[in-house]
């Protein structure tokens, strides 16, 4: 009986260590290469709503409603780089927009309500994300 046992567990163990999940480890459900360029698109559009919210938050105007209400821009503009996930998005959708109504080359510019109410959010967001 205890010879069974024996054999049975060194059958047991060797069939353990033979088994193909032990070189499952080579094998990638997605490869390495796809992963990469999930992230690299993942930090690009970042970058590209960072650089948003960076280019409306530098515009003449915006600095003037900005100095109007008491905001410190300065300190907002390095702030950026905390913004993530959701609130960035919001921001730098917001941001796209106030620079849309803002580019259209006219030689003055009128900051309609819907603007201004857009900056400010968007520098609120800012501050919330600081805080």
């Amino acid at each position: 009986m205890r010879l069974l046992r024996e054999c049975l567990v060194g059958l047991l163990v060797l069939l353990t260590a033979l088994s193909s999940s032990v070189h499952a480890q080579n094998r990638h459900v997605v490869r390495p290469a796809d992963i990469a360029a999930v992230v690299d698109a993942y930090v690009s559009s970042q970058n590209a709503d960072r650089a948003a919210i960076r280019d409306v938050l530098e515009r003449p105007e915006v600095r003037d409603v900005a100095t109007r209400i008491g905001i410190d821009l300065d300190h907002v503009t390095a702030s950026i780089g905390t913004l993530s996930g959701p609130d960035l998005v919001g921001t730098a959708s917001a941001a796209r927009q106030v620079n849309e109504s803002l580019v259209g080359g006219a030689s003055s510019v009128t900051l309609s309500t819907t603007t201004i109410i857009i900056i400010l959010l968007a520098l609120i967001l800012i501050i919330v994300a600081v805080k």
